[in-house]
C-alpha cells in the first residue's frame, strides 16, 4: 500500500504555469499513476496516467499539461502550461497496483493523494 503526499498548486492567472508533484511512500515505477481533478458540484474527471513509459491525457489538457515521473524520488509530477479557467479544480494524484484499460475511472485506482487546489483566474 502505497501511501500519496501532494504539492504545489496555487492561485494562477490564464496562461501561466504550474507543477504539482505527488510524492510516494514507496517505489511507484510499475505502479498505474494518474492526475484526476474536481470541479465543485462536478464529478471527479481524468486529467493524465502514466503506467512505465505510456501516458495518456484528456482532451482537454493534451497538448497542454505533461505528466512525469522521477522513479528515484518516488515522485509524480504534472506540469501545467497554458493554464485556462476551466482548468480550475482540486487535483489529485491516484495509485494502482497495475495496468488497467480503465484508466480513466477513479474507481480503478486505490490509494489517493489528498488533493490540492489549483485556481485560474482570466
Amino acid at each position: 500500500q502505497v501511501r500519496l503526499v501532494q504539492s504545489g498548486g496555487g492561485s494562477v492567472q490564464s496562461g501561466d504555469s504550474i507543477t504539482l508533484a505527488c510524492a510516494a511512500s514507496d517505489k511507484i515505477s510499475t505502479y498505474l499513476m494518474a492526475w484526476f481533478r474536481q470541479a465543485p458540484g462536478k464529478e471527479r474527471e481524468f486529467v493524465s496516467s502514466m503506467h512505465w513509459i505510456r501516458t495518456a491525457y484528456a482532451d482537454s489538457v493534451k497538448g497542454r499539461f505533461i505528466i512525469a515521473r522521477d522513479n528515484a524520488a518516488k515522485t509524480l509530477y504534472l506540469e501545467m502550461n497554458s493554464l485556462k479557467p476551466e482548468d480550475t479544480g482540486k487535483y489529485f494524484c491516484a495509485a494502482a497496483p497495475q495496468y488497467s484499460e480503465d484508466y480513466q475511472i477513479p474507481a480503478t485506482y486505490q490509494e489517493w493523494g489528498q488533493g490540492t487546489q489549483v485556481t485560474v483566474s482570466s
